[in-house]
């Protein structure tokens, strides 16, 4: 998925369609964990520390280590 689906997920989200909708919502949730999941590896990549990723995303350090770090 890419942004084209986003977008297309995003018109369906709007849906008058309650389930329609629901199941747009469904859909962005995954692929957005899976864009956030490949920016966090690449920001790691690029040598950013887990404060600045977690600065970036609003969340403790804490919780992106413990998301994201390798255990």
């Amino acid at each position: 998925m890419g942004s084209d689906t986003l977008s297309t997920l995003t018109g369906e989200a709007g849906s008058d369609d309650p389930i329609t909708a629901l199941t747009a919502v469904k859909r962005m949730r995954v692929e957005l964990d899976r864009v956030e999941a490949l920016a966090v590896r690449r920001a790691r990549n690029a040598n950013a520390s887990w404060q600045l990723i977690a600065i970036a995303l609003g969340v403790t350090r804490q919780a992106v280590h413990k998301k994201y770090g390798r255990h």
